[in-house]
Formats: structure tokens, sequence, C-alpha cells
């Protein structure tokens, strides 16, 4: 069952759904790679307002799969699609890998507690793990992209970091965008168009771009791996998955998780 926070079917319609189908257990997966309070954490905000106000729903047994960046089919998809598009440069060995991610305002992560900063510097080293156990030792770099608004944000700032790459003499780019598992505005407007034309006026000669994820058969896959992995644990108590690696956040309900990032505000 799909529901969405932006188009349809929305996260409503999927619930009358599921309450049409009669389902009673859950495990609900967030399609965000990394945690954080502003996406995967309002989806489960939103989740447990609908719990709390439906009868049918109150009691609804489930589990929940915050994040799920250090997953084994995660990482070597990712680094497939890296491999792959590093091939269409003439020297591939001289691209710079630019991971792009979407920001958050600093203050989540300083003041709230948000894990999304640890996690995605641990989801990029993961990758470059992998890249470099396929003899890919390549330059690369994190910033974030998308900020609004006067607060600060996480840095470096994709568009300050592009044009301080073009200054150093880069001159050729593989942009990544790592928050995101589909294509939207943000990769083919943001990043296909803005960034890339920012990149060109900044004296990087050679720019390419990482598809997203999409329906990419190992990432689909390991996807439903976790799924599955997750079923013993709808209805129980929070549980470390810590040891697994699977996971900076032990699955649990939607209340348990929420609480303990509210108890680390």
């Amino acid at each position: 069952m799909l529901g969405c926070g932006y188009w349809h079917p929305f996260t409503e319609e999927a619930i009358e759904q599921i309450k049409r189908d009669r389902i009673t257990k859950l495990v609900v997966l967030p399609l965000y790679p990394q945690f954080s309070i502003s996406t995967s954490g309002s989806s489960l905000r939103l989740l447990e307002s609908i719990f709390r106000e439906d009868e049918y729903l109150v009691n609804m047994q489930h589990t929940v799969i915050p994040s799920w960046y250090q997953r084994e089919g995660y990482i070597k998809a990712m680094a497939d699609l890296i491999e792959k598009e590093l091939r269409n440069f003439d020297r591939p060995e001289e691209v710079m890998i630019f991971f792009s991610a979407h920001g958050v305002p600093l203050a989540y992560v300083e003041e709230a507690g948000d894990p999304y900063k640890a996690e995605m510097e641990e989801c990029v080293d993961l990758i470059m793990e992998e890249l470099e156990k396929r003899r890919l030792s390549n330059a690369y770099t994190l910033a974030y992209q998308s900020r609004v608004g006067p607060v600060e944000w996480l840095k470096p700032y994709t568009d300050e970091t592009i044009i301080e790459l073009g200054r150093k003499g880069v001159k050729s780019l593989l942009a990544v965008p790592i928050s995101f598992v589909s294509e939207h505005i943000e990769t083919l407007e943001e990043i296909d168009v803005e960034y890339k034309e920012l990149a060109l006026k900044s004296g990087i000669e050679k720019w390419g771009r990482v598809p997203a994820l999409g329906c990419e058969p190992t990432f689909i896959s390991d996807l439903a791996d976790a799924v599955i992995e997750s079923l013993p644990y709808v209805g129980a108590m929070a549980v470390s998955n810590l040891e697994a690696r699977q996971s900076l956040v032990p699955l649990g309900s939607v209340e348990e998780l929420l609480a303990a990032y509210d108890s680390q505000a």
C-alpha cells in the first residue's frame, strides 16, 4: 500500500484503503533512506495523529523501519549506478563524485537531536567503501541543497560548493542525489538544470548525474527483504537492530519511535 505526502494516493487515502481491506498488521516503510524529523518524522507524526483518532487503527499492530541507508542492497545499488555513470566520462578516474543531499535547518541537528547528518555522512562513507572494493578511488564530497528562508541550514551548501570546486580546478563532476529514490523537481530541475548551469559557469567542463534508484532490481529486492525481516517485530516493543547494522534507529511502533526522538530534543 502506497501513501504519499504531496500527491495521490495521499497517506489518508491509503489508510482508508487499509481499513476497507481489513488489514490488521502493518510494516511502515518510509521511502527516505536516512531518517530526519522533517521527512520520515513528519510522515510518522501524521500517522500517529491518524492512529489516535481512528477506532479501527488505534490498536493496529505495526512496526516501523525508520531508515535503511546501511542495507547492503541499497549500498550496492547506489554503487552500481555511480560506476555505470563514471564510464560515460573520458577519464573516469579524474571525476569528482558530488553527493548532493536535501538539506535541513541546522537547529534540527544541533538542538532537536535529528540523526540526519550523521546518517547521511555514514551513508556516503559506505557507498565510497563499496566503490573502493571495486578499485574506484575517486575524490568525493557531500553538500546540502534546497535550503529556504533566512535560518542556517546544514553546510556546505550545494551551490556554494560547486562554485568552490570550479575555483579549485575541478573539471569533471558527477552529481549523485543521495536523499531521493525517485525523480522529482529537486533532481530534474534543481540538479539537472540549475546546478548543471552553475557548474558550467564555474569552470567545470564535464557534468554527469546519477539517476535516482527508481525500480532498480537490487534496490527493490533489498527493500522487500527489509520488510520481511521486520515482520516478527510487528506488534512487539521496540527492539535494537544495531547489531545487524541495518539502522541507527530500533524497530518499534510509530509512537515509540517519536517518543524516543522527543526525549533527545
